[in-house]
């Protein structure tokens, strides 16, 4: 698993029949301290997540394990929408606070 940034849509007219109705999300790799991490990834959308939001991304096997994605020809799925972090007990980075800034 790992942190990640949606910072765009991947729209694909043409793909495999499995991939249909997916949204497919462009994200960039973070770090906890909410710095980018070279590397991006086309990822499906387990969760309704939208651009500008942190999320965790999982990949290979497991990405075809949760719910919506099973079974489907799937690599990397968003399977969270992270609404704060906390880290060594202090709360590095909320969603809610980021939204009001």
């Amino acid at each position: 698993m790992f942190l990640g940034k949606v910072v765009g849509q991947v729209v694909a007219t043409h793909k495999d029949d499995g991939l249909e109705g997916f949204k497919l999300l462009l994200v960039q790799q973070m770090g906890l301290d909410q710095q980018p991490r070279s590397g991006f990834i086309v990822a499906c959308d387990a969760v309704g997540a939208g651009e500008g939001e942190l999320v965790i991304v999982v990949q290979g096997s497991s990405a075809r394990i949760a719910q919506t994605t099973k079974d489907k020809p799937v690599d990397a799925a968003v399977i969270a929408i992270v609404d704060h972090l906390d880290l060594e007990g202090k709360r590095v980075w909320s969603k809610y606070e980021s939204a009001s800034a």
